[in-house]
């Protein structure tokens, strides 16, 4: 049965190409929202963007009819912006008449009055969608780009089979083929017990050794676990060219990433530089308000950076902030810094990835330039951006959409090794 989705502001600058997403259902804008867009088309960084992007999106439309009277859209649905100039109902009166989030509940009241078509209200406002079942209104999340962390994002299969661990170890190899499960696809890891690890090749035709080992090391740090050696196969295959590492605090994704990045750049010099980049919380944030130069802005959001860099430098017996003031080799940054750079022959590691929509992770994985290899890590369960969640943020996404591509591979990280207490602390607090 066909549905009318009201879409809220946030679901538009989350995603602005949903529009697209709803199948033959109709997508309805009521008038406040372009009033937000409008409102947020002068803000900094990827907010601005976004509502820009849905500004051009619109206008595109436009060309084509009438918003108001409805434009056919490619999936059979059908594109409306929603105008009334009376209302036959009234918002309860314990609901502010001057808020923007009830002015769209108010519309969606009036349309679901008048219209006999299932209305439903999508926002990524928790909020919204609580007050929208008290008045009456089905309200949902953007579902579009939710993907669960659960489903096989490990990057590790585990095969009891003493008879193929056996010949896997004679041989060196396995057909892929012999496994006989469906879930066989490039760059996953098999674990065939007793401490036997191998991985399915890029072509996903067969099951080869490891290249690394618990003795591996990048510039002083050696894997402590399973995972981390998993990970390090990952980092230092340079066929690889997208690699994503979700994992809870302290689990060494940062450490291990940058690790690799500088023997890829330094020791072996695969790539011309490391270029390491956060995101502001929120991301595109304004820090021109912070006093110092535009280093000393940064520095705050960056710490954990140089903290790992400073133990990884430390190692060597290098001065760490004598290095950084060449600036040659190694490059750190805040990640609205670098849009619309080119990137070419770059190892880019993008931390805290978890804050950062599947929108803003397409457009930084869409700019990298030719012999790029970019990291991403983040944790999915310390999630800042209000309005993702772990199905919901680039990270995950990323992961999940890449999952069986052949330049991509990913393993999660769960065993904390900073320390005891930090690790009781992520699975207990």
């Amino acid at each position: 049965m066909v549905k009318n989705f009201i879409l809220d502001t946030n679901v538009l600058v989350h995603d602005p190409y949903c529009i697209e997403k709803f199948e033959d259902n109709n997508v309805i804008i009521p008038f406040p929202v372009l009033e937000e867009i409008d409102k947020l088309k002068s803000k900094p960084g990827t907010l601005g963007q976004s509502a820009r992007k849905v500004n051009r999106i619109l206008d595109s439309y436009r060309e084509k009819g009438s918003l108001t009277g409805g434009i056919t859209l490619p999936s059979g649905g059908k594109l409306k912006v929603l105008v009334f100039n009376e209302f036959h109902v009234e918002l309860p009166p314990f609901l502010e008449h001057n808020y923007k989030d009830n002015a769209i509940l108010l519309y969606t009241l009036e349309l679901k009055k008048r219209n006999k078509v299932p209305v439903v209200l999508v926002s990524k406002d928790i909020n919204l969608r609580v007050k929208a079942d008290v008045v009456g209104i089905p309200a949902q999340d953007y579902l579009a780009d939710k993907v669960s962390l659960d489903e096989g994002l490990s990057g590790i299969l585990k095969i009891n089979d003493d008879i193929l661990r056996k010949r896997f170890l004679e041989t060196g190899e396995l057909p892929a083929k012999e496994l006989a499960d469906d879930e066989i696809y490039p760059n996953l890891f098999i674990d065939f017990g007793e401490d036997v690890f191998g991985r399915v090749a890029p072509d996903g035709k067969k099951i080869v050794k490891l290249k690394v080992n618990m003795e591996t090391s990048c510039w002083g740090i050696q894997p402590r676990n399973v995972e981390q050696m998993l990970v390090m196969e990952l980092l230092l295959d340079d066929r690889i060219k997208l690699v994503t590492i979700p994992g809870m605090a302290g689990t060494g994704k940062t450490l291990l990433s940058l690790a690799a990045g500088l023997r890829k750049v330094l020791d072996e010099k695969v790539y011309d530089r490391l270029l390491v980049a956060r995101p502001l919380i929120p991301m595109g944030k304004d820090i021109g308000y912070l006093p110092g130069s535009r280093e000393d802005k940064v520095r705050p959001w960056m710490q954990p950076i140089y903290d790992n860099l400073f133990l990884l430098f430390t190692n060597r017996h290098q001065d760490l902030d004598t290095f950084l003031k060449r600036g040659e080799k190694l490059e750190i940054e805040i990640l609205s810094y670098i849009r619309g750079r080119s990137i070419p022959n770059q190892l880019m590691i993008i931390d805290e990835a978890q804050n950062l929509t599947p929108h803003e992770v397409k457009t930084i994985i869409t700019r990298v330039g030719e012999d790029t290899k970019i990291i991403l890590t983040g944790d999915p369960y310390q999630i800042d951006n209000i309005y993702l969640d772990t199905s919901s943020c680039g990270l995950v996404y990323a992961a999940s959409r890449f999952k069986k591509h052949p330049l991509a591979g990913c393993v999660t990280l769960t065993k904390g090794e900073r320390s005891v207490l930090a690790s009781a602390a992520a699975e207990l607090l």
